[in-house]
């Protein structure tokens, strides 16, 4: 039987996602623009390959493992877990990326304080409140998917094309790519997130990357950058 899309929950999604929200977003590039300079990253098929390392190297590793504990603890009802993953996710960033992740996650409370029905999100978001846990941006917005039903795969894929595209943006910029190529290529994620094994998330949290190590150590005065909106 044909299950009907919860049209509320994905309209709210696509407007708080959408970079001309109130809240913003951010994106940290891990490597790209010095990809691009060192000619790591020079078409769309070398841009595709870093897009698909960075949710391998990256959101598989941190975000996604975040993702996974958020939604266990808001089904096991243990705020307690969610306050201490808040308070530790910004020891596996760098600074600049750590301060935007926070500065985001308020603004995105800011405007969603007020449309919570679950009690333990009102708990969390009490908190917020009474500024005894950060707010991160990747735990403000996995606590309003779990409030609007949203399943953690859906908030997994929608998060992550945003930021896929936002950060494929930026290449428009600072390279010769076509923007025709990016959106095609962009397109083809679609199939790549439709069939990401969500089974390969693991309860092991890592901040190695590669792809933002491989800059740092091979060319020192070229360094990732923070796009802010």
């Amino acid at each position: 039987m044909y299950k009907k899309t919860n049209l509320k929950s994905l309209s709210r999604f696509l407007q708080i996602l959408d970079g001309t929200f109130p809240s913003g977003i951010f994106v940290h590039s891990f490597g790209l623009e010095p990809h691009i300079i060192k000619q790591n990253v020079k078409d769309i098929n070398t841009l595709k390959i870093y897009l698909k390392n960075l949710i391998i190297d990256q959101y598989l590793k941190i975000e996604f493992v975040y993702i996974k504990k958020i939604y266990g603890a808001l089904e096991n009802n243990k705020l307690s877990v969610i306050n201490r993953m808040d308070n530790s996710y910004s020891s596996f960033l760098t600074y600049e990326y750590a301060k935007s992740s926070i500065n985001i996650g308020i603004n995105y409370y800011t405007h969603i304080k007020h449309l919570t029905t679950k009690e333990i999100v009102k708990k969390y978001f009490s908190l917020i409140e009474d500024k005894k846990t950060p707010a991160n941006e990747i735990i403000v917005l996995s606590i309003y998917a779990y409030d609007l039903d949203i399943c953690m795969e859906d908030f997994i894929v929608m998060w992550t094309k945003k930021n896929l595209i936002n950060i494929a943006a930026t290449a428009l910029k600072i390279s010769r790519i076509k923007p025709s190529e990016i959106q095609q290529m962009l397109f083809e994620f679609d199939d790549i997130l439709e069939n990401l094994n969500f089974k390969n998330i693991g309860n092991k949290i890592t901040n190695f990357n590669p792809l933002f190590e491989e800059i740092i150590f091979s060319h020192k005065n070229l360094e990732p950058k923070m796009f802010t909106t």
